[in-house]
């Protein structure tokens, strides 16, 4: 299985980095499986003031590892257990983590990659990241719960534009809709992110937690998700993942 999901510490600041050389760090199964492992650990912890999350090399993650996909996107019972284990094991993990998490975002930040960073407090990206989640081009739609994650932190009408239209997005823009605190010079993020993460960390860090479960409160009624992965052996569904890994543009037939 490719990619890690690496650990490291700096002082109170717990440093979580995505690492899958040659896939723009896209998240595989075992990854989304350590994030959630590393995450849970966060949490039952006192020693860490905050969390950075952060790509490695010139990315924080592309999406997801389509490599992967063949092997259980097209049944609706491992297609399921994919997204409400794996993958939402891994978001939940972050989202029920009572430390502040600060996401030092460089490059690409697309499908997986919009979701972890939308599972996070703060958020600073360089001038040249790119954000979006085109899986409309790979013929299935966003899972419900981490559709409603997305939407609550980018919003509505921008989660619609992605998801619709494929959109890919500026770091410009994406602060300009209230996506992101900070965009600086591709450069400074790393300096930026940690001088975020010291910030938080000198201060309270029970008022932190209190802060964080108040603001959790606020939304916690989830989406349905009955035969939400009803899809799975569709046609598009088949051809996006299929034209994907061909490396050619996908023919979708018409909906039925």
């Amino acid at each position: 299985m490719g990619g890690q999901v690496h650990f490291a510490a700096e002082g109170a600041i717990a440093l979580v980095t995505l690492s899958h050389p040659g896939k723009l760090n896209a998240m595989s199964r075992a990854m989304w499986r350590q994030l959630r492992t590393l995450f849970t650990r966060i949490q039952a912890s006192r020693e860490w003031r905050c969390v950075v999350v952060r790509g490695e090399g010139g990315a924080f993650c592309a999406g997801g590892d389509i490599s992967e996909y063949p092997d259980f996107r097209f049944d609706e019972a491992t297609l399921r257990a994919f997204h409400e284990e794996d993958v939402w094991g891994g978001l939940d993990a972050m989202l029920q983590c009572d430390v502040p998490v600060v996401a030092q975002i460089a490059g690409a930040c697309m499908g997986a990659g919009m979701e972890i960073a939308s599972c996070c407090d703060i958020r600073i990206a360089g001038e040249s990241a790119t954000f979006g989640a085109p899986i409309a081009k790979l013929g299935f739609p966003m899972a419900p719960r981490e559709a409603q994650v997305v939407a609550r932190a980018a919003g509505e009408l921008t989660a619609r534009e992605m998801l619709l239209e494929a959109a890919v997005l500026s770091a410009a823009e994406m602060k300009a809709r209230g996506f992101l605190n900070r965009v600086t010079a591709d450069g400074e993020v790393a300096g930026q992110a940690i001088a975020s993460a010291q910030r938080i960390a000198a201060l309270a860090p029970q008022a932190a937690r209190l802060n964080k479960q108040s603001l959790r409160q606020l939304w916690q009624d989830g989406p349905a998700i009955v035969d939400a992965y009803r899809y799975a052996d569709s046609d598009e569904h088949n051809e996006g993942i299929s034209a994907f890994l061909q490396k050619r543009k996908p023919v979708f037939p018409d909906a039925s």
